[in-house]
């Protein structure tokens, strides 16, 4: 019995399932493998990174849905999707991805629709639809914490999560909302080995005259990707970037620098405590290999002893 990578559901035939397509379009039945190998991907991002407006450190390919064609197909403009190849040097990070953002979404945090496809060389790229368009053309204003803290890429790990509270409260049009997503998103990185959880990696986003946080995005357990990481953080707390625990999250964090009362962070715990058995079955079903799931779930039993969860 397989899986379909984008709804996770258990299908006896083809590659995805019919609420997989439908999740992507209502009129879509088929969906043919995407045009490119695994190093075709690649090199087609390296060749198109200087016409699009995604470019970074990890390849990315701009793209349209075609429902005609029944293909994602790879655009210079307008894209309503990003793709994100395999890496050579690195295992199951599209795999990484997914799940950790679907493992994000059953905590309460918002997340575009996003999943995983298979290319012609039956590789898969992960996809995530783009939260700042509208309709083929239109756009909507977002801005990345770096641009609005006037920091650089070369910058993005020079700032600190309380200088993110700062930024929160100076443009955010209800700040105390945006406070709760913060402290959910940070806690969720921390627990789910996000290390890399820099400036660019949070954004702003301008919509029905508010300026809120943006959906989650580039969510992952860089943990497991890197060789030995030595922090646990991309921006410090309370001065540093590993050794926490909950006084640090839910007093320090939570009371002192948010703002945020005990009944609010007692059902933030609730929420995330409660979603622990939903995170433990999407990673068994997954389409991480059997190492990455065992290391995955090495990290999260690890963080829920610093924490004082076990």
């Amino acid at each position: 019995m397989n899986r379909c990578p984008i709804s996770y559901q258990e299908i006896s035939e083809g590659s995805y399932s019919k609420t997989g397509l439908n999740r992507l379009n209502p009129s879509l039945t088929n969906l043919r493998p995407f045009p490119f190998s695994r190093k075709e991907q690649v090199r087609e991002a390296q060749r198109r990174m200087t016409k699009m407006s995604i470019a970074g450190v990890q390849p990315k390919l701009s793209a349209q849905l075609s429902i005609k064609e029944e293909v994602f197909k790879v655009v210079d403009k307008h894209g309503s999707y990003i793709l994100k190849p395999p890496l050579n040097d690195y295992e199951n990070v599209p795999e990484n991805e997914d799940v950790t953002m679907r493992m994000a979404a059953a905590c309460g945090i918002e997340t575009p629709l996003h999943g995983l496809i298979y290319a012609k060389d039956h590789s898969m790229l992960y996809f995530i639809r783009r939260f700042d368009r509208i309709g083929r053309t239109g756009k909507k204003h977002v801005e990345d914490f770096a641009q609005v803290a006037g920091m650089s890429r070369d910058t993005k790990y020079d700032y600190s999560i309380e200088k993110v509270v700062s930024l929160i409260d100076d443009y955010c049009t209800f700040p105390m909302i945006e406070k709760m997503k913060l402290f959910r998103r940070v806690l969720f990185c921390w627990l789910c080995g996000n290390e890399d959880m820099h400036l660019k990696n949070f954004s702003l986003i301008y919509q029905d005259d508010k300026i809120a946080l943006s959906p989650a995005y580039d969510l992952l357990n860089s943990s497991i990707v890197l060789a030995n990481p030595t922090e646990e953080m991309a921006l410090p707390l309370r001065g540093k970037k590993s050794n926490f625990n909950e006084d640090i999250f839910f007093k320090y964090f939570g009371v002192d620098r948010l703002g945020l009362n005990e009944k609010v962070l007692a059902n933030i715990r609730e929420e995330i405590q409660s979603s622990f058995p939903e995170w433990t079955r999407l990673i068994e079903i997954s389409f991480l290999t059997d190492e990455k799931k065992e290391a995955y779930f090495d990290v999260l039993e690890q963080r829920k002893r610093d924490i004082g969860w076990i």
